[in-house]
């Protein structure tokens, strides 16, 4: 499976009045990185996959740790791990960049993650004004950063979920 990576630089009016990154700012963060992983698929290759509009329909974000200001960005590590007819579910995690040592199979602490978060996108039909299904061609890049499951027989996938209902 692979993973996106963003490098997300962190700015000074990010941090709140005690002296952290804002939790609403976490929600930009994924933002930017959604984003740019969505959109690695459509408008440089002339794709209409995603360009017509996405609408997010579900965040949830679990706190971990308080981030304060410096000046290295943070990691924001996304994947798949749900692809329905209408909807897929991004997952996340905003953390610190894996030392070199870590890289190389080497010895050292775990990165220090800081939020764990998921988002729910619909892919949105802008001239229309309405939720759309998921094109294959969508599915085939999405698949891509879809984890094997369990047993490793396969990405794993879900063909209806209450996020699918919104398309008629």
């Amino acid at each position: 499976m692979a993973r996106h990576i963003y490098r997300c630089p962190l700015r000074w009016s990010d941090m709140d009045a005690f002296g952290h990154v804002n939790n609403v700012v976490f929600l930009r963060y994924l933002e930017e990185a959604r984003i740019d992983f969505m959109f690695r698929l459509a408008p440089g290759d002339g794709s209409p996959s995603f360009s017509g509009g996405s609408v997010v329909a579900r965040h949830e974000i679990d706190y971990i740790r308080p981030l304060v200001h410096r000046h290295e960005p943070v990691i924001v590590e996304s994947w798949v791990t749900r692809i329905g007819a209408a909807s897929l579910t991004i997952t996340y995690e905003i953390k610190d960049e894996a030392s070199d040592a870590q890289v190389h199979g080497g010895a050292g602490d775990a990165p220090q993650v800081y939020v764990r978060a998921s988002t729910v996108v619909v892919p949105y039909d802008l001239a229309a004004g309405r939720p759309r299904r998921i094109s294959a061609e969508e599915k085939s890049f999405l698949q891509k950063y879809l984890p094997e499951t369990e047993a490793g027989t396969g990405p794993a996938t879900s063909a209806a979920a209450d996020e699918d209902a919104l398309v008629g």
